[in-house]
This record gives structure tokens, C-alpha cells and sequence, in this order.
């Protein structure tokens, strides 16, 4: 999978980002939540990021 960065909360690779996939799908990095109470696949896990970063994303066009 080729990743290719869209918006992010810094210029170095360990903060909330999101990228766009040469797969049409997107992927978010951001800090694992462990204590959510949800059901979910061991494969899977869930991220936050802040909505500020999706704002920025859907402002600049880029999602």
C-alpha cells in the first residue's frame, strides 16, 4: 500500500495525520484508545484525532 500524506498536525511523522491510499481509502494516524468499551475485531483498532484535522482536511479540498 503507498501511502501519501494529506494533512497533518506536524512536519514530523509522530502526530496526528491523515493520508490518502493508492487503494481509494484513507488512513489516520493518531493516538490508540484502549479504554473505549467497545466490541470491536482483534484485528482492527480505533485512533483519535482531533476534528480540527478532518475541518482542515475538507477545507483545503483534500477529502
Amino acid at each position: 500500500m503507498k501511502l501519501t500524506r494529506l494533512v497533518g498536525q506536524c512536519d514530523e511523522g509522530e502526530c496526528p495525520t491523515i493520508f490518502a491510499t493508492d487503494r481509494g481509502t484513507l488512513v489516520v494516524q493518531g493516538d490508540r484508545v484502549a479504554d473505549h468499551g467497545q466490541e470491536i475485531p482483534a484485528h482492527e483498532t480505533m485512533v483519535e484525532i482531533p476534528v480540527e484535522l478532518i475541518r482542515k482536511a475538507i477545507r483545503d479540498n483534500l477529502i
